[in-house]
């Protein structure tokens, strides 16, 4: 991913870091339908919730939120349906191993809109973090806060 490209991100997943050792990241194109598409440039989509997992030899964006767009009459989508990731099947059999041999988790990161105006999703392999593990980061968290806020007030 180049870090020079403009962006607009729609949605984030920050609760992923702190649930989660993330690992490998990857962008993957998501298949949308029309309206799908129409409400996430509208910005309105959340993948707190979201998961991606593997249906057959395909990865699946499940539980993700694209809330129906205003202007569609009937033939709105579903907004908690399916969404097939849009992969290579090298990174989708990396993928279906890292799940099925070493019990990871593939966690969504962050929803954008790349320079062309196509919908990319950054998920990431997930390791699962124990309590101590999120004591550990909220106490190294709080202890970088007071660091600062003591050479701000000091220096």
């Amino acid at each position: 991913m180049a870090a020079d490209a403009p962006k607009k991100v729609i949605a984030e997943n920050r609760r992923a870091r702190f649930d989660y050792f993330l690992e490998d990241y990857i962008e993957a194109g998501i298949q949308l339908l029309g309206t799908e598409i129409k409400a996430l440039r509208d910005g309105r989509a959340n993948i707190a919730e979201s998961y991606a997992a593997v249906e057959g030899r395909e990865i699946v964006l499940i539980n993700s939120d694209i809330p129906p767009y205003k202007q569609a009459n009937r033939f709105n989508h579903e907004p908690r349906r399916h969404r097939k990731l849009l992969l290579h099947r090298k990174q989708i059999d990396k993928l279906i191993g890292a799940v099925q041999r070493d019990g990871r988790t593939i966690i969504p990161v962050r929803l954008y809109l790349n320079e062309r105006g196509k919908a990319k999703l950054e998920i990431a392999l997930a390791k699962g973090k124990k309590l101590h593990d999120k004591r550990e980061a909220s106490a190294e968290r709080d202890w970088q806060r007071d660091k600062a806020r003591l050479l701000r007030d000091k220096g």
